[in-house]
């Protein structure tokens, strides 16, 4: 058992290429579920995309990080107003797991557990190709994960690109080379 006193913010590398990363958020876990599920809501805290609800469909995610906070803050160079990614459920046990492929090679799982009145919340990004892409994703989920219990609780989010750039740097400084 996870002790949620101790819960870091940032996430970790659990093995080489996998990045782990963790939210304690206010329940039930029914509404943590539609966060990660329902196009309207996942788009106030990362990416749009209708999922049809089974596995082996496919859907498309569409980030419009400039979107998410106003102000976004300035976007890094490099970075295009949209971005979109083909992906595809690869497990599904509602309201609990939500696994998805991400780009060619990459996974990502969503694991929702009840605390109490609590949910926790652990993305863990798997298959990392290399330490650029690691730095970005380690901001990425930091950032919007960021966002997504600011959603939840009813507060303002900081403005993504600050946060993300700021992120950015200190997992430069916090993951191995």
């Amino acid at each position: 058992m996870i002790d949620l006193s101790t819960l870091d913010a940032y996430g970790t590398l659990t093995e080489p290429t996998t990045l782990t990363i963790q939210r304690l958020l206010p329940g039930p876990i029914e509404r943590g579920w539609a966060y990660l599920t329902e196009s309207d809501l996942r788009r106030q805290w990362m990416a749009s995309g209708d999922m049809e609800m089974k596995v082996g469909a496919t859907f498309e995610l569409v980030w419009r990080n400039h979107e998410l906070t106003d102000p976004p803050g300035e976007r890094p160079e490099g970075f295009s107003p949209e971005h979109r990614m083909q992906s595809r459920i690869v497990d599904l046990d509602p309201p609990h797991k939500l696994t998805i492929t991400w780009g060619v090679s990459g996974e990502v799982a969503f694991e929702l557990e009840p605390r109490g009145e609590k949910m926790l919340l652990t993305v863990t990004h798997r298959r990392i190709p290399d330490r650029d892409i690691l730095l970005k994703v380690s901001a990425g989920w930091h950032a919007h994960l960021d966002i997504l219990v600011a959603r939840v609780s009813n507060t303002e989010p900081a403005p993504f690109w600050e946060n993300w750039s700021r992120l950015h740097a200190e997992y430069a400084r916090r993951l191995p080379a």
